[in-house]
């Protein structure tokens, strides 16, 4: 798919005047919130923080679930000059005691129940919290601040990661990079201005945050939603007329384990997964419970919002491929040597263009480990990011996830990719969810650990699995341990935790 045409970038507060002003723009347990009135709402909470928090670029962090103010933070934070810093709900004290200290906020707006779970050295000299119905009041009687005239090229967010690898860091994105992402999306999944997302994804995380910014990019809206069970988000997909549902494959896995009325299914018109593969079997499952929708494979890291997209008339033919770069985005696989990969060759996946964040926060060793000067066959120039996925090319474009480079596990001098065990265990039908590890091993360096649920129905899979694997994977990928859980653990942005698995194995 080419780039859209119109290719003016504007400060991000002005996706706020993209949908009529009797459009609806967000539903909330309250009510359905209009452009017009979203358009107002923005205005006086960005007239409202600057006046709590007049310095340029300043950063203000938002904790809480979602609702108006998760939502509104984005646009009215950047209508007001400030750098918005939106943590997970689900962090602990700790977590959120860090990334207020690494980011310099001045101030946090939160539900009272989670700020009462900070204590006095969690919050930063200079910093001052506030209830978030406090600061929604405050703000509905401010001064109202007109769009902003902000250059583009301006920091807008920082986005902190889920720390897989150690402490959380911040992901610098420009007003430029969310609205080119959002622009993108819009663009790829064929956004109309009566399109309406189920917003279930955190908006703390940069797939969750798109989730609102393309929809109003399209003039369409989102129903913000933090549910306890998977049933709830079919009820909200029945009772909101929802078009657009975006999950990690963790969630689709559960839904596609649910009985969907078929008038319910039938109100999806496109499905979006990122954040880790689609199996076969679970790509089968979704088309055979939303064939009516167009199901999305997409591949993406935060230091460039999101790289890749299959085209959904491939999804059943090369089901387990990333399709090719979305608009914005230049992707290069580039081998050890430096030069781009032929066909079929393994090789890391480069990110170039106007979609590169700015860098990690106050952080430039590990800035310049990722960020740094694009290949020479770039026609973008300038900084790139370096994955460090290793993905392969094919002949006619698409590329294939092969692993992490630091995630490949490596036992007795064999490379073995966790993917390859993952999708071997599924394949066999006895399993949900898998996750392979290397765990440190005397004789062979790393040895295979395989984490897996057993699949709804199964009997009998503690002892089939072994064999079937046994006859599918060869001699040096074989788990030399295979843990059954009831539960899979995730971590807070909905990706089975492989971290914490990890912890829990080495322990």
């Amino acid at each position: 798919m080419s780039a859209p045409d119109d290719t003016t970038i504007r400060p991000l507060d002005h996706l706020a005047s993209r949908g009529a002003d009797d459009a609806p723009a967000l539903v909330l347990r309250e009510g359905t919130v209009s452009y017009k009135d979203l358009r107002d709402r923005v205005a006086r909470l960005a007239g409202w923080l600057r006046a709590q928090v007049p310095e340029a670029g300043a950063r203000v962090a938002s904790w809480a679930a979602k609702g108006e103010l998760t939502c509104l933070m984005p646009l009215a934070a950047a209508r007001a000059g400030l750098v918005h810093v939106p943590v997970n709900p689900l962090l602990k004290h700790a977590q959120v005691a860090h990334i207020l200290a690494d980011s310099g906020a001045k101030l946090l707006i939160g539900t009272p129940a989670r700020l009462a779970t900070l204590g006095d050295s969690d919050i930063p000299a200079g910093c001052r919290a506030i209830a978030e119905a406090d600061a929604l009041a405050a703000a509905r009687a401010a001064n109202p601040l007109p769009p902003s005239q902000a250059d583009p090229h301006e920091l807008a967010a920082i986005l902190y990661t889920s720390g897989s690898t150690g402490r959380p860091k911040g992901v610098m994105l420009s007003h430029a990079n969310m609205w080119l992402g959002a622009q993108s999306v819009a663009t790829y999944l064929g956004l109309q201005a009566d399109d309406r997302a189920l917003a279930v994804l955190p908006l703390s995380f940069d797939y969750g945050q798109n989730q609102l910014l393309s929809h109003w990019y399209a003039g369409g809206s989102a129903v913000p939603l933090d549910y306890l069970a998977p049933r709830d988000v079919v009820k909200a997909i029945d009772r909101h007329g929802v078009t657009t549902l975006a999950a990690v494959p963790p969630l689709w896995v559960q839904l596609a384990e649910l009985d969907w009325p078929a008038e319910t299914a039938a109100k999806l018109r496109r499905l979006t997964n990122s954040g880790g593969a689609l199996t076969v079997d679970l790509v089968q499952r979704l088309r055979g419970l939303f064939p009516q929708a167009r199901l999305f494979a997409m591949y993406g890291l935060t230091e460039a919002f999101r790289s890749t997209f299959l085209d959904p008339a491939l999804i059943d033919s090369h089901p387990t491929s990333m399709g090719k770069a979305i608009p914005h985005a230049e992707i290069l696989v580039i081998g050890d040597d430096g030069a781009v990969t032929g066909d079929g060759e393994e090789g890391e996946l480069v990110h170039c263009g106007p979609l590169v964040a700015q860098g990690y926060w106050q952080d430039a060793r590990r800035t310049a480990e990722r960020f740094r000067p694009a290949p020479a066959a770039s026609r973008h120039g300038g900084t790139a990011v370096w994955s460090g996925d290793r993905v392969r090319r094919d002949a006619d474009g698409l590329l294939y996830f092969v692993g992490r480079r630091d995630a490949m596990i490596k036992s007795a001098g064999n490379r073995i990719s966790p993917q390859e065990i993952e999708e071997a265990a599924l394949a066999t039908g006895l399993v949900a969810e898998a996750v392979a590890l290397g765990i440190p091993d005397e004789r062979l360096g790393q040895a295979v650990h395989l984490v897996v649920r057993a699949a709804p129905g199964t009997s009998g899979a503690e002892e089939a699995l072994p064999r079937i694997l046994l006859k599918e994977l060869p001699n040096f990928m074989q788990p030399r341990v295979i843990h059954w859980r009831d539960v899979m653990p995730v971590s807070p942005n909905g990706k089975l935790d492989r971290t914490g698995l990890y912890q829990e194995l080495t322990a």
